[in-house]
């Protein structure tokens, strides 16, 4: 491209498609297209039209950047940097940070940006605006009440894969409501009204949606299911439980003293099996049976295959990191920002010692983790975007349709959370303060739950004890309740399964427990917290050793091809392996009545003299297969679950034992254990005892308590029998933390590199300091210095180099041969406020942490800018109001139990040290600090 029309480019205007594209107008305006940008910083200080339009920034060395932050080397004790300086650190290997998002794009007068292979993106979003943004003309004198938001400075936006300022974003939502407190007037009071009120809109569509969404996957999943044994031949769209007439356990009683037949075969004509479809070609053979049953096999192994394989095409072409793009990600941390935009190619990376890079699948697996990371305040763009929703839903429904050792009640929390993000985005007040958002997310991944167990008190609880980092108790009954109540009422109206039940495992029981049982209800505890810890291990061995180190690796469909095929195998023949996960649990959980015919499945043991041992045999086939199932499925490239997996799994060891007590109670009905049932044969409940092994196991694998235990109440209706669940899940975390002190989300959380800071867990500090996390070597900008666009480009540049671009500079004034804190600025504000000054590249810049700024007051209302209201600025190489002039700082003597209290507590992005007498010394970033902490639990 010649020089001078590049330069025409970059004015104050640009033609791209017929689209005309305005460059930013100031410090608040909109993030611009990322290859605008790109292409503004690339050619600050060029004079020469020879020279490579891409040589200017592009890096030596291609880091191996992830969202992960745990490097290699072990610290060192009290030396100047222990953890090296910041360029130094090194990056993990295999991941890479995805350049963009579908969940906020280009704005419309943009061009169509184009993913790193050169292709269009999927879908086109609305435009984004500014995250602080101004509400008016620029007042002389600004209010005492926002003095705190100017010292704070200005926040432009947040990119994939950094960490959000907790800090900010309360102060600037303690402005907004400032400013509409001063509205003394009816339509300032009206509007006060109003933005209390929007919560609450938001959480009743969230809730409503949510519902609406897990329906549709339940009904869409059991036609898919049972089309794999055959389908309904006077309405083929219908599942088998809607084509046969279902029956409740009066029916089974009224058929007993009526003698007539419920068998299915008897009572369901319209249902046709594959079998039976292909009689007449089985009919021609001498292997009538063996035939059918072959055609029979051939059926369900073909479409669990399809479905299978669907599913994961869904999840890996519709949902790679690198398919997602967004303006809010820095322009020159682009793998593609050296690309020349006559011709769209890339040109060839620089070589140098960068290992392959793998990409992320958003909709793989249950989500938990992530949005766990994302709850703690980490930004991925895309994850809880429109396409990860669909493609999550869809996928979902087909992967637990195929007949996987997986469930579909964990990715609703993930789904959920896309369904409160993309509402909160039509919300302004949510849309610009992510820690607003992120309340909005912990009752969403309430309402998931709720909808997942229809338990919406253990939707809270759950949201509380295991997803939510920052859960406000002010808005815990009016937003997160009520969203899990909105939630629960909808789908209970919906009534996805026919049976007015919320979901299909929802049992009650008749009889209560006795005392002598406690002892089998702490075996069961121990067996749970025991299988969940060694399950939970042996995943992780499995997705680090054989998953991520072998072929699998570079073939993920295949890896889905070959589970499908072995599951398809092992499942067919063996009834209670073949049936789904939830029905499963549902015989398991189910209790049997006394005089009715109904043996769920032959579940029900009359005679448990004869009856007892071949049940058992086939119930322990069934939990060996399903753990074996389970253990090489979850973290396969497909939406999955592992709620159902462990419940089913526990379920069965509580059956098995509950069956030997009963055949015990049966053969020694005078033994003292069993006198509380006073010659009762039928006073034990092996459905209790599958309740309770399926709650002890659940806990093991994800160690929660209380939300596990309310959930396992609502599931029965019933307080009953709250002591021994709370029994159970109590003895389960204990013994599996004592065997694996981290639960399976932790586990993934490690496995994926995500930089999640446990609020929960305690650290040993021994003899480390302050000094020994405390990165010195820090680039910095000095006041006293001069600092024009091209150099602190190139200090940017440098930063940016090093992978650190959740990081900033620390800006430093000179006091007597010593540095004192002036401020701190971002990496993303100084790009955005390099942008805008990039024509002249000698241009001084300059801070003034006491000047007064030319700016109107940040808020995170758009209307100001759509009624056409300007940014007014003096002066635009004037960066001040990007400048944090109150970061948090401690003293280098400080304890390091205070700099874990601001980041855990205080949600801090970053710390900056001083000495005893004021002078700065180092910064410490969040990122760095969990490099520290992660290096401190390998030492123990």
């Amino acid at each position: 491209m010649p020089l001078n029309s590049l330069r025409r480019t970059l004015s104050n205007a640009s033609f791209r498609g017929g689209e005309r594209e305005e460059q930013p107008s100031g410090p608040l305006s909109p993030p611009s297209d990322t290859t605008w940008r790109r292409q503004r910083l690339l050619h600050i200080g060029e004079e020469d039209s020879s020279m490579n339009e891409t040589a200017t920034l592009r890096p030596s060395v291609t880091q191996n950047t992830s969202y992960g932050t745990l490097p290699s080397f072990p610290p060192t004790k009290k030396t100047s940097s222990s953890l090296s300086v910041r360029r130094g650190l090194i990056s993990l290997p295999g991941l890479s940070i995805p350049l963009f998002s579908a969940s906020t794009t280009h704005s419309p007068v943009s061009t169509p940006p184009h993913t790193a292979r050169g292709e269009p993106s999927h879908f086109r979003s609305r435009p984004i605006s500014a995250y602080d943004q101004p509400i008016g003309a620029t007042q002389p004198e600004p209010p005492e009440a926002e003095v705190d938001v100017q010292t704070n400075g200005i926040r432009v936006w947040y990119s994939s894969f950094t960490s959000i300022d907790w800090l900010h974003d309360a102060i600037k939502d303690s402005a907004r409501r400032a400013r509409l407190r001063r509205r003394r007037s009816r339509r300032g009071r009206f509007l006060r009204q109003l933005d209390r009120s929007i919560g609450w809109v938001i959480v009743i569509i969230v809730g409503f949606l949510t519902a609406v969404i897990a329906f549709l996957i339940a009904r869409g999943e059991q036609w898919l299911f049972d089309l794999k044994d055959g389908y309904c031949g006077s309405a083929w769209y219908k599942a088998k439980r809607f084509c046969c007439p279902q029956y409740d356990e009066q029916d089974y009683i009224l058929a007993a003293f009526t003698s007539l037949s419920l068998h299915e075969s008897e009572t369901c004509a319209s249902w046709r099996s594959w079998a039976q479809v292909f009689s007449p070609v089985a009919d021609a053979s001498d292997w009538i049976y063996f035939e059918a049953e072959a055609f029979e096999y051939i059926v369900y192994a073909v479409l669990a295959l399809v479905m299978a394989i669907t599913s994961s095409l869904l999840t890996i072409y519709l949902t790679a990191s690198t398919s997602f793009i967004t303006r809010k990600d820095s322009g020159v941390l682009s793998e593609t920002f050296a690309e020349d935009d006559d011709n769209g190619k890339v040109d060839p990376p620089v070589p140098g010692s960068e290992q392959k890079r793998r990409v992320l699948y958003y909709a793989a697996g249950s989500g938990i983790p992530e949005i766990k990371t994302i709850l703690s305040g980490f930004v991925i763009h895309g994850y809880l975007g429109g396409r990860t929703l669909f493609t999550k839903a869809v996928g979902l429904t087909l992967s637990v349709a195929a007949g996987l050792s997986l469930g579909k009640e964990g990715p609703f929390v993930h789904i959920a959370s896309c369904v409160g993000n993309i509402v909160s985005r039509f919300f302004s007040k949510y849309e610009n303060n992510e820690g607003k958002r992120r309340e909005v997310l912990s009752a969403a991944s309430a309402a998931g739950v709720a909808v997942a167990f229809g338990a919406p008190i253990g939707g809270v609880l759950f949201s509380l004890e295991e997803v939510s980092y920052f859960f406000p108790a002010k808005v815990m009954w009016r937003r997160y309740f009520f969203c899990a109540m909105v939630a629960a009422m909808t789908l209970k109206f919906l009534d996805p399964f026919g049976s007015g039940k919320l979901v299909l495992f929802q049992v009650t029981y008749d009889k209560d427990w006795h005392a002598y049982e406690l002892i089998f209800f702490l075996f069961l505890g121990v067996f749970g917290g025991l299988w969940g810890a060694y399950f939970s291990k042996l995943n992780y061995r499995w997705s680090r050793d054989v998953r991520n180190k072998t072929w699998l690796k570079a073939h993920p469909l295949l890896e889905v091809c070959l589970v499908t095929s072995v599951t398809t195998l092992l499942c067919f023949l063996n009834p209670y392996t073949r049936m789904g996960g939830t029905e499963l649990v549902y015989n398991l959980f189910a209790e049997c009545r006394t005089g009715s015919t109904n043996t769920h499945s032959g579940l029900c043991v009359v005679n448990p003299s004869t009856q007892a041992w071949p049940v058992i045999r086939a119930i322990f086939t069934a939990l060996v297969v399903k753990s074996v199932l389970t253990l090489i499925t979850f973290g396969i490239k497909v939406p999955a679950g592992i709620f159902i997996p462990t419940l089913g799994a526990g379920a069965c060891a509580g059956r098995i034992v509950g069956i030997l007590i009963q055949w015990m109670q049966h053969s020694y009905p005078n033994s003292p254990i069993f006198a509380s049932c006073r010659g009762d044969l039928d006073c034990v409940i092996p459905g209790l005892y599958a309740m309770v092994g399926a709650a002890s196991t659940l806990s093991g694998v994800t160690r929660t308590t209380v939300s596990l235990a309310v959930i396992m109440f609502e599931l029965t209706d019933t307080l009953t029998y709250a002591v021994p669940v709370m029994l159970s899940v109590l003895v389960a975390k204990t013994v599996a933390d004592a065997v694996e002190p981290k639960g399976i989300y932790d586990l993934v959380i490690d496995l994926s590199q995500l930089p999640y800071l446990n609020p929960k867990r305690d650290y040993i500090w021994g003899s480390y300091q302050i000094n020994d996390v405390t990165e010195r070597d820090v680039d910095v900008i000095r006041v006293d210095e001069s600092n024009t666009v091209k150099s602190l480009r190139d200090k940017l540049q440098s930063l940016l180099n090093s992978g650190n671009d959740d990081s900033g500079f620390p800006i430093l004034r000179p006091d007597d041969r010593e540095s004192r804190l002036v401020g701190y600025i971002g990496a993303s504000e100084l790009e955005h406020a390099l942008t805008i000054v990039a024509e002249d590249a000698n241009q001084t810049i300059s801070f003034h942490p006491t000047a007064p700024y030319g700016h109107s007051q940040m808020t995170s209302s758009i209307s100001s800018l759509e009624a056409g209201s300007h940014i007014h600025h003096n002066d635009p190489s004037d960066f001040s109001c990007y400048m944090d002039q109150a970061p948090l700082t401690v003293q280098s003597n400080s304890p390091l139990e205070l700099v874990q209290q601001l980041f855990a507590k205080l949600g801090a992005r970053y710390v900056v040290v001083t000495d005893t007498d004021g002078y700065y010394e180092g910064v410490i970033d969040k990122k760095t600090w969990l490099t520290f902490l992660d290096q401190l639990e390998s030492k123990r």
